[in-house]
């Protein structure tokens, strides 16, 4: 049963408070993965923590990026129908993971949607709408499964000839994760890394408070908060349509594109956002999520089993999953929105 409750409104993904006392963490912006990464690191060697952490992402960054001439993914789209090639650890494991979220979501996240993100170009300097018969033939060339892996030999393939794989849906939420994993092999106790909107923090504050996790105004022009959730040693993934998006003939194509017809996801929504331990399978779920629309992602949470979300619809409603009931606080001043919790 859903229970309505009128609200105030403005949603993406915002540290709102980070204020802890007298204990003064090691905070530091870097740019990577496309995006500027902010971290707060509290404990002793804070510092060089913080430069292990970005050290380790650039170097993702050189594995996982389609653009990268030598990367992983790069070299395994090159040799699709080819047979297997030997990739890093770190990168079978966001194959991996993408193949979990692809089959509990029926397809509805599939990193094999490369040729199909190529054509469209969005977040590119030259984005354009492909032809029908253009976008039927790339859409033939998406299937998760066609994706084979060796996890003991560290190798992986892919089936078909022109197939690409695309992991910009899930890369940055790996890179909360191993940022995570380096703050707890050093010791510390209280941490936090935003990835461009990718939020992971570690542990309480040091005061022992949750933190405090702003959800961004999928509509706002200058980055206003709708509201916030407290959370502990979790993930906080959104995805969204205002992320990267561009517009011809008044129409708005945003960068999620829907697996099963090759354009961009019309779902009924403007965001979606993951709370859970894992941010590469949050990062996953917020995609598959956002491309099934309000009913279907509802389900696709309840399966998952680990996860809480919250939907923002192009209507203005806001649907909070039932481990949330209680923990959203409504920021927004201009009582545009209305919170519906799920039961």
């Amino acid at each position: 049963m859903r229970k309505i409750i009128h609200i105030l409104a403005i949603s993406m993904l915002l540290i709102l408070s980070t204020s802890c006392g007298q204990v003064k963490p090691y905070e530091t912006d870097a740019f990577a993965m496309g995006t500027v990464i902010s971290q707060e690191v509290y404990g002793s060697n804070s510092q060089k923590t913080s430069d292990e952490v970005i050290t380790k992402i650039k170097y993702l960054e050189t594995l996982l990026t389609i653009n990268a001439p030598d990367g992983d993914i790069n070299k395994l789209n090159g040799n699709a129908g080819k047979g297997y090639v030997e990739l890093n650890p770190g990168t079978v494991s966001v194959l991996q993971s993408a193949r979990k979220i692809s089959g509990l979501s029926g397809g509805a996240f599939d990193v094999t949607v490369g040729p199909v993100v190529k054509a469209w170009g969005i977040g590119t300097d030259n984005p354009q709408v492909p032809t029908e018969a253009t976008l039927k033939d790339l859409v033939s060339l998406i299937d998760y499964a066609d994706i084979h892996l060796d996890e003991a030999g560290n190798m992986a393939c892919l089936q078909r000839p022109g197939q690409i794989i695309d992991v910009g849906g899930i890369a940055k939420g790996y890179a909360g994760d191993v940022a995570k994993a380096i703050y707890q092999k050093n010791g510390h106790k209280s941490a936090f890394i935003n990835l461009g909107g990718n939020v992971v923090v570690l542990g309480h504050k040091p005061d022992g408070n949750a933190w405090n996790i702003g959800i961004q105004n999928p509509r706002s022009e200058t980055g206003e908060v709708v509201g916030a959730v407290q959370v502990t040693d979790k993930a906080v993934v959104t995805s969204g349509d205002y992320q990267r998006y561009f517009e011809k003939d008044g129409k708005r194509f945003c960068h999620i594109i829907d697996p099963q017809t090759g354009y961009p996801a019309e779902s009924g929504l403007m965001s979606v956002t993951i709370i859970a331990s894992s941010s590469a399978e949050a990062d996953g779920l917020s995609t598959a999520c956002f491309v099934l629309g309000l009913d279907k992602g509802l389900d696709l949470v309840k399966r998952y089993g680990q996860a809480e979300a919250i939907f923002i619809t192009t209507n203005k409603k806001i649907h909070l999953t039932k481990g949330l009931q209680g923990n959203f606080q409504l920021k927004d001043a201009n009582n545009e929105y209305t919170v519906i919790q799920e039961g």
